[in-house]
């Protein structure tokens, strides 16, 4: 009874167990399928949910610690780290062991496998090896954050002589160098807000790389947040970057999976790239002293910072929740943040009633919180539903979730239904076109007719809501589908054994009110809160 633990390359007879579940992508070569356990992405994803109470605790621990601000596993981003995903195998395992029937859990993480091992219920085989995935993860590390650090340093000398573009400007926008923006005044983030207000400033996040930058800054009132940063500090402290997690949260439960998690960020550039964004927009606010600033807001590590440092400088902050909320992005309630409502922007400003009222529910208060409109999402008649019309695959940003994506939309092909397939802007994807399987580069709301909508991140799942499409969120065995739709939204689940049926079945529902989630963009209202007006007078 219980749950048996081993790592895939020494597998217990099969009269040993009656299930058998791989986590993380555990090698299940030889397993029988009629034996895998049902309905794991379901029970993984629900897992997922009854976490995020233990997210948010060890998140608020880890954030105030030393180092932990500056990555995305203590800021609870459940797009950003698989943080969330560990203690959701934790828990459905915990689960599996206080069951009647004996499961077999394949787990090939190191750091993984021995959290599951402590586990009361879990007869475990001998551990994979941590030593030699350690050493490989700092030395990847190491030489991620000297490169980091070696192309941040020439950014600040690629970008500097932008800085003027932007002195003594009142008001600004911090965004990212997304592909949709350009140097004519429209910006995917705010669309036409630079065209209406002629005095507002365009900062770009140190994501956006300086031959980008380059291009965006040509419209005379963008600069790059790379100009303000010290090629000194780029050199002598991004290199010794890390995010080191202190000995008491190491020795308490969920203690593996903190381990693993400083493993995963530590190995890449990402800790650096957030302490370097933090060292520039603190530079910025001090040297530009703007009265306000708005974003992007996603409550992530470096937004908290800003929002200290522009406290500390008088700097009125304006979070703009541009896109999603939904129950799975747990970094949006203020129950991820240590100190609580300090770390949020002065005004955080929704794009609509319905994730308003998601906002309200993750603590923000309304005296904080204010609609001011939608840019992204409008208004307007979208694709038609027709059975006969392709099914639309949004390819997500997560490249762990790509391949499985396509490995469906492969099969739906195969089954004889048209599929297209649109890949992540930031992130090509090259395939066997066929007849049945091809590309398309056109948004999903600028289609012309579709029979389904398949996704997993991101927002096509409500565009297709607002079109009246069958909308099919594919939920994952070892990674979870970010649900994006408002609450009072319905859409349908499938995962890969289910899609074809969950096709065959879907009818189409009544477009949703787009005022009912949205509002329309109110310029008035967004020139008032650049120029300080407080909420209670607008």
């Amino acid at each position: 009874m219980g749950v048996i633990l081993n790592q895939s390359a020494s597998l217990p007879g099969e009269t040993a167990w009656t299930h058998w579940l791989a986590v993380t992508g555990a090698d299940a070569t030889g397993l029988p399928a009629s034996r895998r356990l049902p309905a794991v992405p379901a029970r993984l994803e629900a897992a997922f949910v009854a976490g995020r109470e233990i997210w948010w605790r060890l998140g608020r621990t880890l954030f105030a610690e030393p180092t932990g601000n500056i990555t995305h596993a203590t800021a609870c981003a459940s797009v950003g780290s698989d943080f969330g995903i560990m203690i959701a195998w934790t828990l459905l395992v915990r689960d599996l062991a206080e069951q009647d029937e004996t499961t077999l859990v394949v787990c090939d993480d190191p750091w993984l496998f021995r959290e599951l091992a402590a586990l009361p219920g879990v007869r475990a085989g001998r551990a994979p090896g941590l030593l030699a995935a350690n050493l490989r993860r700092r030395f990847r590390g190491v030489l991620a954050r000297l490169r980091t650090a070696l192309r941040l340093a020439a950014a600040v000398w690629q970008t500097r002589r932008f800085r003027a573009q932007v002195a003594g400007s009142k008001a600004a926008i911090l965004v990212y160098g997304h592909p949709s923006s350009d140097a004519d005044g429209n910006d995917a983030y705010f669309n036409g807000l630079l065209q209406h207000l002629p005095d507002l400033a365009r900062l770009l996040h140190t994501d956006c790389p300086p031959q980008r930058a380059e291009a965006l800054c040509a419209d005379g009132r963008s600069a790059s947040l790379h100009a303000w940063g010290s090629p000194l500090f780029a050199l002598a402290v991004l290199p010794f970057t890390r995010w080191r997690p202190g000995r008491d949260v190491l020795a308490a439960p969920y203690g593996w999976i903190v381990r693993r998690a400083a493993a995963m960020e530590n190995s890449g550039g990402g800790p650096a790239m957030n302490r370097w964004q933090m060292h520039c927009q603190r530079r910025w606010i001090e040297a530009e002293a703007p009265a306000n600033v708005a974003w992007p807001w996603e409550n992530f590590a470096w937004e908290r910072a800003l929002v200290g440092t522009a406290r500390a400088n008088g700097v009125r902050t304006l979070g703009y929740q541009h896109t999603v909320v939904g129950p799975h992005q747990f970094n949006y309630s203020v129950q991820a943040n240590p100190d609580g409502l300090d770390s949020i922007p002065d005004v955080v400003i929704a794009n609509g009633p319905a994730y308003g009222q998601e906002l309200r529910a993750w603590g923000i208060p309304a005296a904080r919180l204010i609609d001011a409109g939608c840019f992204r999402f409008k208004p307007g008649k979208g694709p038609v539903y027709d059975p006969d019309a392709p099914v639309f695959v949004a390819l997500s940003g997560n490249l762990k979730i790509v391949p499985q994506q396509m490995a469906v939309a492969e099969r739906l092909a195969a089954s004889g239904r048209r599929v297209i397939v649109k890949e992540h802007p930031m992130y090509p994807v090259t395939f066997q076109e066929s007849e049945q399987l091809s590309h398309t580069s056109t948004h999903m709301a600028e289609q012309t007719a579709l029979s389904a909508v398949l996704y997993t991140t991101g927002a096509s799942g409500l565009d297709a809501v607002l079109a009246g499409i069958p909308c099919i969120r594919l939920q994952l065995a070892d990674q979870i589908s970010i649900n994006t739709l408002p609450a009072f939204s319905t859409g349908l689940t499938a995962d890969a054994d289910t899609v074809v049926s969950v096709l065959d079945s879907a009818k189409a529902p009544e477009p949703a009110d787009w005022h009912r989630i949205f509002s329309v963009p109110d310029i008035a209202r967004w020139r008032l809160l650049l120029n300080g007006a407080p909420i209670s007078s607008i």
